[in-house]
């Protein structure tokens, strides 16, 4: 892996192609003169030493488990047939070796590389001119992991892509391209260059992709978004959708990330309704199950009607809304808990974490953020190991 800078440089005609010794220079000229594959290992050892192409996939074998006496025993056969078969001196052939090892440990054979080769090149064209697509198709495949969700989606952000939130009546089972909302305007890519032409498409959040939120609850909702429409209240919602698959569970999850937020109340005011609303949409489904109807359905949907004290609660404090969405989505919807202090980070912080890499001869430097985890452990280095 250290010398792909090295390999590409001999690409390119800046540097000149040595060869550990002429008889590798046919194995080895079409990857000017580094090994790549497998094959070239063992082809090195058939041609330096008389290994059989059997025995060369041994020593092949050898090296990538890397056995300390397995390879000591295939180094000596290596040194000795060296020195009979082509006069290749103690010191040189020891020399090859170690190369050929250090090939071996990280090594594909042809065409797995060539296969890996086209996949590359594959992703690098979808991602180029498919952005959208390619970032909902990453994010569904790995929706269970926030980590790498976090990952992709400040990615995304990075390329200037619109990443919605999630939404009972606006997202699929999984991610997908939605058109931009009308707050958030077509953006430029980081580096200026010219965006292709659908990324005036966003992302939206899958909801089977919700901590909590199994894909078949989520299928039960939008069942019944396509049979009756988009959803008006959560009354209305708790209603229409299958009870045994949407649990108390599933909507305290799709309230508490803000899938509900359009139903036109605050996630408090949704959240403090969920248990009268839910008991309320079982009686409402049952006695339309047995066929029945009152004479008295508006007294009785009066009478039903949440107590005023429940209809309008203040929205929770941001730093519970932060703290919600993160647990649920892996990242922050409608802020940053570091908002606030914004002005304060650009005046003090003298570095980012994009930016650390950058800081000459591992120097003292100042950067603000946010701690998500501590790692505890024992440094090795001090005389009187301390916790850090």
């Amino acid at each position: 892996m250290e010398l792909i800078p090295e390999f590409i440089k001999r690409r390119h005609g800046e540097v000149r192609i040595d060869y550990e010794h002429p008889l590798l220079e046919p194995l080895c000229r079409e990857t000017y003169g580094i090994m790549v594959y497998q094959e070239q290992v063992m082809q090195a050892a058939q041609v330096l030493a008389g290994f059989t192409l059997g025995s060369a996939d041994l020593l092949r074998r050898a090296m990538g488990k890397k056995k300390p006496e397995e390879m000591a025993k295939q180094r000596d056969i290596f040194v000795k047939g060296c020195a009979s078969l082509n006069k290749i001196p103690a010191g040189k052939a020891n020399q090859i070796f170690d190369l050929l090892e250090k090939f071996a440990g990280y090594g594909f054979n042809k065409s797995h590389a060539a296969a890996y080769a086209i996949v590359s090149y594959q992703t690098a064209y979808l991602k180029a001119n498919y952005p959208v697509e390619f970032f909902c198709a990453m994010m569904t495949n790995d929706m269970a992991d926030t980590a790498k969700l976090s990952l992709y989606i400040n990615e995304a952000r990075f390329m200037g892509i619109e990443v919605l939130p999630p939404n009972v009546n606006e997202s699929q089972v999984y991610f997908a391209p939605a058109p931009c909302s009308a707050a958030s305007p077509k953006q430029s890519s980081a580096n200026g260059s010219p965006q292709p032409e659908n990324t005036s498409l966003a992302i939206r959040f899958g909801l089977a992709a919700i901590k909590g939120v199994g894909e078949v609850a989520v299928q039960a909702i939008l069942k019944a978004r396509s049979e009756g429409g988009k959803f008006q209240t959560l009354s209305n919602m708790c209603e229409r959708v299958d009870g045994r698959s949407v649990s108390r569970k599933v909507l305290e999850a799709l309230i508490k990330c803000g899938a509900c937020d359009g139903l036109g109340q605050t996630r408090a005011t949704l959240f403090a309704q969920i248990d009268r609303t839910m008991a309320r949409a079982a009686s409402i489904i049952g006695d339309r199950q047995r066929g029945q109807s009152s004479l008295f359905g508006a007294l009785e949907d009066r009478s039903s009607r949440m107590p005023e004290a429940i209809t309008s609660l203040p929205e929770w404090p941001d730093h519970d809304l932060l703290a919600n969405e993160k647990e649920l989505l892996g990242f922050y919807v409608t802020g940053h808990p570091l908002n606030p202090y914004a002005h304060i980070l650009k005046s003090y912080a003298l570095a980012t974490t994009a930016t650390l890499a950058q800081v000459q001869n591992r120097g003292l430097t100042r950067i603000g953020g946010l701690i998500s985890a501590v790692q505890n452990g024992i440094s090795k280095k001090a005389a009187n190991p301390t916790p850090w």
